[in-house]
Order: structure tokens, then C-alpha cells, then sequence
């Protein structure tokens, strides 16, 4: 069984070698520069890679991703690495206990975003993750509300708790406090949203009667990354759209997506209205092939940050594993 701290590997060195899958099918089938895109319960494709400052420009990135047909980019979030850190390094593989001096070089999620945004048509824009309770919830709210608005609501939010306590903590907040102000901050988020004049009360952070605009284009998905623990899945029961899961070589992935859609029904939540994002997804089409099958109907390959020419030899061959995929499916 996952556990709930894993959630954190989400945005750790795992990006090196492995991707992560999405749920959420919003387009029809469509055809662009020879990759296939399909509609129904096969799965879509997307891209994720570290915005630094030594590789590809956002903008330009967001353009060959959709050049070669991938239908999503999603990029992570750090808003500084304190240089005292003391956390350990969640999820590293033996010999690469340090972090990687990319996690201090990394683009603002949501301004890399809109670059992208700018210059694409279709191309969904993901975060992988916002570290929600690291941000004044009003002010995140209305960069995501415009960022979908002007996008005509290509945007998808994933949340993660956080693993770095000097990062958090550097924010002004208790780090052991950070899933209850992580609920509370989505609560002031989607009153802000979905209300004209908003307001909410939780159990450590409210809002009083608001105005504010523009509101998303549609209801913003918001995936919760995690392992399958009864806090995480407490908190994806009570407001998650979408699941983000760490798929384990050696771990029993498919007992842990049934076990989480059997709670979801004791829990009164339809499974089939909760996403499912699959964290460490293979490059093998016939394990591909098995996520298609548990109802994954995104895979998001993970690029490392390197020199333009290297991303763009990286994205061309993972084009050609989605071309072969998808012919099988």
C-alpha cells in the first residue's frame, strides 16, 4: 500500500527517468503531424519536464510539445530551496541523496504557464505540481482563474502537500498544519471562483465577502498527488477531482487503484467522477498498455531539463513510443 508522504515524489529525481499518467479525456479524436489522438477511454499523452533557465524556453517547449501532437505540458513548482535544508531528500535513488541544483534554477510555474499558453491553441496546461498551502489563496486564486479564463479553460491544477519543511516553513506557516491549510485554501479558492460575492470560513483560514474576476472558464480539475493512505484519501473524498498515485515497480499498483474506487463508493463519491494520475508511469507499451486498462487514459512523459537540442531528440523518441502505442490501441 502507498503511503501518504509519498506524494512528494511527484517532484523529485524520478522526473530523470520515469513520467506520470492523468485522467481527465476532454477531446475528440484528432490527428496532428502523424500521432493519433483518441476519444473515448484510450489514453491521451502528454509531456512534463523542469522549467529552468537553461533549457528550453517555456514558450518554445510548449510549441514542439504540440507540434509533435502531445496533448498536455505540465510543469512543477518550487518557489526557492532554502540552502540550510535539513529535510531529506524524498524518493532519491541510491547515490543521488542530494537535490539536484535544477530545484533552484526552476521558472515560476504559473508565469512559464502562460507563456505556453500564449502561443498554443489546444495544449492543456498543467501544474505537477502547485503546492497550494505555500500560497496567499486569494492571490492564487485569481492567477489561476486568469490563466483559465484567457486559455478558454485549458487549464489543470495538481496539489501537492509539500515535502520540504525550510521551504514551507519560510512561507510563515507550521509545516505539520499544511493539509489542513492546503483543504482550506482550495475552500477559499472555489468560493472565489464560483461565487460573485464570496465568502468562507474554515478551520484556520477564511475569507470574508469578496468580489473578485474573472472566474475560470469551467470548474478548474484539481488532482491531489498521494499515496493511499486515510488522510490523503480523506481529503480526495471530500474535494479532489482527480487521484495522483506513485505506480511502484515493485508494488501491487492495480490492488491499490481498486481498493481506492471500492473506498470511493463507502465514501458516497462515484468512482468514475475521481481522475486518476499515475505517478512513475513505464515507457513499455505493454505496460502502457495495462494503465489503459485500469482506466489511465493519460500518460505524460517526464523529459530531464538538458540543452535544447537533447530536449528536442528526447521529445521526437518519446514521440515515436506514443506513435507505437497508440497504432496498437
Amino acid at each position: 500500500m502507498l503511503n501518504d508522504e509519498l506524494y512528494c515524489f511527484y517532484f523529485v529525481p524520478i522526473f530523470m527517468v520515469h513520467g506520470f499518467v492523468v485522467v481527465n479525456i476532454e477531446k475528440p479524436l484528432m490527428k496532428r503531424n502523424g500521432m493519433q489522438k483518441f476519444s473515448g477511454t484510450e489514453p491521451k499523452l502528454g509531456i512534463t519536464m523542469l522549467a529552468t533557465c537553461n533549457t528550453l524556453p517555456p514558450s518554445q517547449l510548449a510549441q514542439e510539445v504540440e507540434g509533435r501532437g502531445f496533448d498536455s505540458l505540465w510543469l512543477p513548482e518550487h518557489s526557492h530551496i532554502p540552502s540550510s535544508r535539513a529535510t531529506p531528500f524524498p524518493g532519491a535513488a541510491p547515490g543521488r541523496e542530494e537535490l539536484p541544483d535544477v530545484y533552484w534554477n526552476l521558472n515560476d510555474q504559473l508565469v512559464a504557464l502562460a507563456m505556453a499558453a500564449a502561443v498554443t491553441e489546444d495544449l492543456i496546461l498543467g501544474t505537477a505540481v502547485t503546492l497550494v498551502a505555500q500560497h496567499d489563496p486569494i492571490w492564487l486564486a485569481k492567477q489561476l482563474a486568469t490563466l483559465d479564463f484567457h486559455s478558454q479553460g485549458r487549464l489543470e491544477v495538481g496539489v501537492g502537500f509539500g515535502w520540504n519543511r525550510e521551504e514551507y516553513e519560510a512561507h510563515g506557516h507550521d509545516f505539520s498544519d499544511r493539509y489542513t491549510r492546503t483543504k482550506d485554501n482550495i475552500g477559499i479558492m472555489r468560493a472565489l471562483w464560483t461565487q460573485d460575492e464570496a465568502s468562507f470560513d474554515g478551520e484556520r483560514e477564511s475569507l470574508e465577502p469578496s468580489w473578485s474576476w474573472p472566474k475560470p472558464s469551467r470548474n478548474i480539475p484539481l488532482l491531489l498527488g498521494g499515496g493511499s493512505g486515510p488522510r490523503l484519501l480523506s481529503h480526495l473524498f471530500e474535494w479532489g477531482d482527480g487521484w495522483m498515485p506513485i505506480r511502484s515497480p515493485k508494488g501491487s499498483f492495480v490492488d491499490d487503484v481498486l481498493r481506492v474506487q471500492r473506498l470511493a463508493e463507502e465514501a458516497g463519491r462515484d468512482p468514475a467522477s475521481i481522475s486518476i494520475t499515475v505517478m512513475n508511469a513505464p515507457q513499455s507499451i505493454d505496460e502502457l498498455e495495462e494503465l489503459g486498462e485500469l482506466a489511465v487514459d493519460r500518460v505524460v512523459f517526464t523529459i530531464w531539463p538538458q540543452e535544447p537540442d537533447a530536449v528536442l531528440s528526447e521529445l521526437d523518441r518519446l514521440a515515436g513510443i506514443a506513435d507505437s502505442f497508440l497504432s496498437r490501441s
